[in-house]
C-alpha cells in the first residue's frame, strides 16, 4: 500500500474524510497493474471528488487468483460458525462507522445523508447479520432409497464468485451479494459501480480490521466494459452475480455461455404498476405510491413508474399525489430536510429529460415538473404525466428518474391486463380495503414481489426477484443462499 492511495475528502459541511482508493486485493489496497485511475463525481456539484484506481482484466486475473489461493487453503476449511462470527464483526464495524458511511454514499451517489443513514445504513448491517445467522444452518439432506443405502446430500461452496452492483444502492447492494456468498463458504471479487466506488471501499479497509482471511474478500472499482466483461468471462469464476440493467444481463449471460458455463443470476429492470383501486385509503394510496417511485430520486429498480387508478377517484388522486409531491424537499444531500437529491450522473440526466420530452411530443400531458431542477448538479424535478396509454414509450420503458405516469382503469380485470402489459415483472403494488381483490390481483399479476397497501418494503429476510426480462434467481432470505451452493448426492451401499 502507498501514501498516495489515501485521499483526503471535504464534504460540503467542512468535515475531512478519508479514503483509500486503491484496489483492495488480498487485503491489501493496491494499484493497478496498468496504473490506471478514473475519476468518481460529485453529481450535486458536477466536481471531481477524487481520482480512484482502475481494475482492468489483469487485475481482475490478479484478484482471482488471491481469492482461489484464499478458498482451497484457507476460506473452505472454515467451520460455519467462524464463518458467522467474521460476518458479525464486519456487520458491527459497518455500525460503528455508519455515519461516515453515509456521508459517502451522500457525496459520490447523491444520496440524501439522513436517508443514506437511517435507511440503507440499517438495510445493510441487518443483511450481514442475517446472513451471518446463516453461515453454520446451511447442509444438506439424508434421503431414504433402499434398506441396502445410504443416500445424503451436501451443500457445497461453489469457490470464488464474481459479483457487480450497481450505483443506486452501493451499500445495500454490497450486503445483498457478500452476506450470502461468505455465509455458503465462497471467496469473492466484486466490483463496484464505477460511479460509485468511495463507500465500497470503505467497508474494505474494515474488512481487514474485521478479521477476514487475505484474498477471502476482493473489491476492484473499474468499468463494465473492462473489469466487468473480464470478471463474467474468467474461467476461474464459478458463478456472477450481477444487478443492473437488462441490456448488460443479456451481455453477462452471453459470456457465461461462451466461456465455461458459470452459474449467472440476474436482478435487472423494471417497470412496475401499481394500482390503485377506488376503496383504498386514498392518503395512504397517495403517500405510498409517491414513495414508490420518488425514493431514491427515481433511481429503483422496482420503482412504481406505472400508476393505476380506478377512474371513479382518479381526478382527485391526481390532486393530492401532485400536492404531496409538491411538499417534498429537492436539494443538497447534505441538507438534513432533503428528500430528493441529484441524478447520478450527466448520462443519466440526459437520459431522463430525453424520455421527458419523449413523453410530451407522444401526447402525454405533464401535468407536473418536467424541467432540470437548480442550475448547478444533475437535479430534475419531481414529474408526473397524466393523459398516457400503454403504447406510449413512458408506459413501456424503464426511466430510472424521478418521472411518473398516471393512467385511469374501470375495471379490476381491466387493471390485470395493463399491469402485465410489460416486458417486465420485478414488483407491483395495490391498494384496496377488500381482501379478496387483493388476493385476485396479487395472484394475477407477473412480478416477483407484490406491495398490498404498501410500497418498497424489502426485508432481509424475504426472497426479492423478477419475472420475465427482470432477471432471474433471488435475493434475500434463504432462497439466496440455492445460488451460492452446489448440490452433490452421495451414495453409500450398505450391502457389503
Amino acid at each position: 500500500m502507498t501514501d498516495s492511495l489515501v485521499q483526503k475528502l471535504t464534504l460540503p459541511t467542512g468535515k475531512t474524510i478519508e479514503v483509500n482508493t486503491g484496489l483492495f486485493i488480498n487485503n491489501e489496497f493496491v494499484e493497478s497493474v496498468e496504473g490506471k485511475r478514473f475519476e468518481t463525481i460529485n453529481p450535486a456539484t458536477e466536481k471531481v471528488i477524487c481520482k480512484v484506481a482502475e481494475a482492468t482484466a489483469k487485475d481482475i486475473d490478479r484478484a482471482v487468483d488471491a481469492a482461489t489461493e484464499a478458498f482451497e487453503k484457507v476460506w473452505r476449511h472454515f467451520d460455519g460458525k467462524e464463518r458467522g462470527r467474521l460476518l458479525y464483526e464486519l456487520a458491527e464495524l459497518i455500525e460503528s462507522n455508519k455515519e461516515e458511511l453515509a456521508e459517502f454514499e451522500a457525496l459520490d451517489n447523491g444520496k440524501a445523508y439522513t436517508i443514506a443513514l437511517s435507511q440503507d445504513l440499517a438495510a445493510c448491517i441487518d443483511t450481514i447479520r442475517y446472513y451471518a445467522g446463516w453461515a453454520d444452518k446451511i447442509h444438506g439432506k439424508v434421503i431414504e432409497t433402499s434398506h441396502d443405502r445410504f443416500c445424503y446430500t451436501r451443500h457445497e461452496p461453489i469457490g470464488v464468485v464474481g459479483q457487480i452492483i450497481p450505483w443506486n444502492y452501493p451499500l445495500v447492494m454490497l450486503a445483498w451479494k457478500l452476506g450470502p456468498a461468505l455465509a455458503c463458504g465462497n471467496t469473492v471479487v466484486l466490483k463496484p459501480a464505477e460511479q460509485t466506488p468511495l463507500s465500497a471501499l470503505k467497508v474494505a479497509s474494515l474488512i481487514k480490521i474485521a478479521g477476514f482471511p487475505p484474498g477471502v474478500i476482493n473489491i476492484v472499482p473499474g468499468f463494465g466494459s473492462t473489469a466487468g466483461a473480464a470478471i463474467a468471462r474468467h474461467m476461474k469464476i464459478g458463478k456472477v452475480a450481477f444487478t443492473g440493467s437488462t441490456a448488460t444481463g443479456r451481455r453477462i449471460l452471453k459470456d457465461a455461455a461462451e466461456t465455461n458455463l458459470k452459474k449467472v443470476t440476474l436482478e435487472l429492470g423494471g417497470k412496475s404498476p401499481n394500482i390503485i383501486l377506488e376503496d383504498a385509503d386514498l392518503d395512504q394510496a397517495v403517500k405510498w405510491a409517491y414513495y414508490g417511485i420518488y425514493t431514491n430520486h427515481g433511481q429503483c429498480c422496482c420503482a412504481g413508474s406505472r400508476v393505476y387508478v380506478q377512474d371513479s377517484i382518479y381526478d382527485k388522486f391526481v390532486q393530492k399525489y401532485k400536492e404531496f409531491a409538491q411538499s417534498m424537499k429537492i436539494g443538497d444531500p447534505f441538507n438534513h430536510d432533503t428528500f430528493q437529491g441529484p441524478q447520478i450522473s450527466k448520462t443519466q440526466f440526459d437520459r431522463i429529460m430525453s424520455y421527458i420530452e419523449t413523453g410530451k411530443k407522444e401526447g402525454a400531458t405533464c401535468f407536473m415538473g418536467g424541467k432540470r431542477h437548480g442550475d448547478q448538479g444533475y437535479y430534475i424535478e419531481q414529474t408526473i404525466f397524466t393523459d398516457v396509454n400503454e403504447n406510449m414509450k413512458i408506459m413501456q420503458e424503464e426511466i430510472f428518474g424521478p418521472v411518473v405516469a398516471i393512467a385511469k382503469f374501470k375495471t379490476v380485470e381491466e387493471a390485470i391486463e395493463k399491469g402485465n402489459l410489460t416486458r417486465y415483472g420485478l414488483a407491483a403494488a395495490i391498494f384496496t380495503k377488500d381482501v379478496t381483490r387483493a388476493f385476485k390481483l396479487s395472484n394475477a399479476l407477473k412480478a416477483g414481489t407484490v406491495w398490498v397497501n404498501c410500497y418498497n418494503i424489502v426485508d432481509s429476510n424475504t426472497p426479492f426477484g423478477g419475472y420475465k426480462e427482470s432477471g432471474h434467481g433471488r435475493e434475500n432470505g434463504k432462497y439466496a443462499l440455492e445460488n451460492y451452493t452446489e448440490v452433490k448426492t452421495v451414495q453409500v451401499n450398505l450391502d457389503v
